[in-house]
């Protein structure tokens, strides 16, 4: 690089235009000067700890007349894609997100092509990331629900789950747990819910405590809206499992298993299932506080959990898609 003498070094001339430049660019710009100095670009590279490519490739850049040469340029492609999708179609993925805020793109476009309409996991996705970006969409806020932990008692009837027993089709086993629920501060109910591990079909049922009692109630309930026969029921060590719900299980002719202590990843579909009743339901509808209403606000839940929620776990369909296809299976 040759040097003019009417030129100015690259500090002096910024402190004389009065010129705004970034932290980066000014440090830049102390390359260069440290250049014009030496002349040495192996010694410049040294000084500053960067690469010779990084040098060269601001050193073409670099104009003395226009400081501005040595900030960032936009990245921003010239051309960007626009959308392909009609406003319609925008709309109904709103419209279904409004809905069940905490399913992602590939849940709702199994359900948009439940309408007939053509459309893909990625365009939903990029139809969702607009909408957020115009602000018409907006995440429904999260919340912690957390739960309780029990110490193991004696069981006079249940027993651990042997190895040898097989689980293959719906009703072989369903685990049940509770889920300790604060809507608000001081405010505590118990939500008892039951996950068949084949289907994936839930049942849920809210009661103000968790008592062997209420227990037993669920259990009825459970036996009544499971569209299946129930071989197993599993629990963990809580006393509302013991007492009258085992004699309750042994009148009933079902089998319970009973987990080891601290061992909650063995029953890991209920407690998945916590998890998404309290994402999908809790964290985004302002449920009522009266246990009867309550109930029935989950009932409707439970039927769009079981009816038109897509599960990743079984291909994306419904349970209720998977029992009939089960079926139609074994017909054949």
């Amino acid at each position: 690089m040759q040097v003019h003498d009417g030129e100015l070094p690259g500090a002096r001339q910024l402190a004389r235009t009065g010129k705004e430049l970034s932290r980066e660019a000014r440090t830049r710009l102390a390359w260069m000067d440290f250049y014009r100095r030496s002349s040495n670009v192996a010694r410049t590279c040294r000084h500053f700890g960067i690469s010779r490519q990084t040098f060269y490739r601001w050193r073409r850049r670099y104009d003395p007349q226009n400081l501005a040469t040595l900030e960032e340029r936009s990245h921003r492609p010239q051309r960007r894609r626009q959308a392909t999708w009609s406003a319609s179609l925008a709309e109904r993925v709103l419209a279904l997100r409004l809905r069940y805020p905490r399913w992602g793109k590939d849940k709702l476009a199994v359900l948009i092509r439940q309408q007939k309409l053509t459309v893909s996991t990625s365009m939903v996705g990029r139809i969702l990331t607009q909408l957020k970006r115009q602000g018409r969409l907006i995440e429904a806020p999260r919340s912690g629900v957390p739960g309780s932990r029990r110490a193991l008692r004696s069981r006079p009837y249940a027993i651990r789950k042997p190895k040898q027993y097989a689980v293959s089709r719906p009703g072989d086993l369903v685990q049940v747990d509770t889920l300790d629920v604060r809507p608000l501060p001081g405010v505590i109910f118990k939500q008892f819910t039951a996950r068949d591990v084949v289907s994936r079909w839930d049942v849920i049922q809210a009661h103000t405590r968790a008592t062997a009692f209420t227990a037993v109630q669920f259990l009825d309930t459970l036996l009544h809206r499971m569209p299946f026969p129930i071989r197993a029921v599993q629990v963990d060590g809580g006393s509302e499992f013991a007492a009258e719900f085992e004699a309750a299980c042994q009148q009933r002719g079902l089998r319970l298993f009973v987990l080891p202590p601290r061992s909650p990843k063995l029953n890991g579909a209920v407690e998945r299932a916590n998890r998404t009743h309290t994402e999908e339901f809790y964290q985004v509808t302002l449920c009522s506080l009266e246990m009867k209403k309550l109930n029935r606000e989950l009932r409707q839940w439970e039927k769009i959990y079981n009816t038109v929620r897509p599960h990743q776990s079984l291909g994306y369909l419904t349970p209720q898609q998977f029992l009939l296809r089960a079926s139609s299976q074994r017909k054949e």
